[in-house]
């Protein structure tokens, strides 16, 4: 691809789901057609490994994750961290995700950290980033990572506070930004998104969830990316190439791509 040309890295983008089975080929073409290069796809349970595995080979531009979800509580059990283990020896991923923490469900919270605190220690095992999710429970999550450490990774969907932001930030983190801003009356994330150092943002679409305020309540796509990040500029007063460019080189340093 020419250098000049702007270009983008989805870092969390599950197309494997349900939702793209009608249209997935269509789906990736079109993210291809509209600039996106890369697109990261994290397992949420040992169930879905396949799935992301399958999707990984069929789209040469898609790289695996494997974690976890803290939704997915009711179906993980203990030998699945074994699992994970194996699964990251067999097909090393870019990073462990997604993983997490939500105070915003009603889900056992002990279990949550239980599946968490092992997801984390094994990444650090295996020098790995981590996708982390994370619903009200910033500080928990800080707190775990301050005491495990990690090769940093990304607080996917972030919506915290400026402090909490420059806390992940000082832990070698980068801080996930996609259809949630793009909304007028998202006024936190809007000011993060503007006050923010951009070498501490990637770009994502969490497809099929999170639409952007012009996909209105329909299903997420990674081809709306590109937009994602002329929202960003526009909000920057800066132009989209300098997002595409330091997005891109962000998340490559991060999951240490080659060019």
């Amino acid at each position: 691809m020419n250098p000049a040309t702007p270009f983008f890295i989805d870092t969390h983008c599950h197309l494997d789901a349900a939702e793209f089975d009608t249209d997935r080929d269509a789906v990736y073409a079109a993210a291809i057609a509209a600039g996106v290069d890369t697109l990261v796809i994290p397992a949420v349970s040992r169930d879905d490994f396949a799935a992301v595995a399958a999707t990984c080979a069929r789209y040469p531009g898609c790289l695996p994750a494997w974690g976890l979800h803290p939704m997915y509580i009711g179906v993980h059990r203990p030998e699945h961290l074994t699992d994970l283990r194996a699964q990251i020896e067999a097909q090393r991923p870019v990073a462990v995700g997604e993983i997490g923490l939500d105070r915003f469900v009603d889900l056992d919270y002990a279990t949550q950290e239980y599946f968490c605190i092992a997801q984390l220690k094994i990444a650090h095992e295996f020098d790995l980033p981590v996708l982390l999710h994370c619903r009200r429970a910033n500080d928990d999550l800080l707190k775990h990572l301050r005491r495990i450490g990690v090769r940093g990774g990304i607080a996917h969907a972030f919506n915290g506070s400026p402090q909490q932001a420059d806390a992940f930030i000082k832990l070698g983190f980068k801080l996930g930004f996609g259809g949630a801003f793009t909304w007028p009356r998202a006024n936190n994330l809007r000011r993060l998104a503007v006050d923010l150092p951009l070498d501490a943002i990637v770009l994502e679409t969490d497809s099929p969830d999170i639409p952007p305020v012009w996909v209105g309540r329909g299903r997420n796509a990674p081809g709306e990316l590109p937009r994602i990040a002329a929202t960003l500029a526009e909000l920057r007063g800066i132009d989209v190439a300098t997002v595409a460019h330091a997005t891109t080189r962000n998340a490559r340093e991060l999951f240490r791509l080659g060019d």
